[in-house]
Order: structure tokens, then sequence, then C-alpha cells
């Protein structure tokens, strides 16, 4: 994950992904980077905009993300009826003692 952490850190910052820059940023982290590795992310990348393939995978996981939200928010309103319910059943026990 580090090759791609590297290439990521690069295209942020307006930098060209090339072997010797991905290189720089893992040694600077105290890596020993792999060549091959190194060479492998460089290749795939290529022509890649990283920046439009992040927002394409970044709306499946929002729209994954929302329905979630939802059931989350219907589970909380079913406990506060559950609750609300008890609450007035021990109520009238009490009642009857």
């Amino acid at each position: 994950m580090e090759y791609v952490y590297s290439a990521l850190i690069l295209n942020e910052v307006g930098k060209k992904i090339d072997e010797d820059s991905i290189s720089s940023i893992l040694k600077a982290a105290g890596a020993s980077p792999d060549t091959g590795r190194v060479k492998a992310v460089v290749a795939a990348l290529e022509g890649v905009d990283i920046k439009e393939a992040i927002q394409t995978a970044a709306v499946p996981v929002a729209a994954a993300a929302a329905p979630a939200a939802e059931v989350k928010e219907e589970k909380k309103e079913e406990k506060k009826e559950e609750k609300k319910e008890e609450e007035s059943t021990v109520g009238l026990g009490a009642l009857f003692g």
C-alpha cells in the first residue's frame, strides 16, 4: 500500500509519478523501496486520471453508506418506541401492585 500512497501524495502535490519520485518518498519515510514494485505501480498508473478514479470509486461508497445510515436511524426510532412502551407498561404494573 505504501507504493500507492506515495503515488497519491505525488498526484496531490502535482508532481510527476515516476520511479524516482516514488522511491524518494518511500526512502524519506524510512522504507526500502522494491524496484520491481515501484516499476509495477508506475506502469499501472500510466495514463490513469487519479482524481477521476477516486471520484468514481467514492460515488458507490457514498451511495452504499446512505441506506446504512437510514437503517441505523430506523433502528434508533424502533428502540425509542420500545422503551416508551416498556416505561408505560411498568407504570401500569405499579398501579396494580
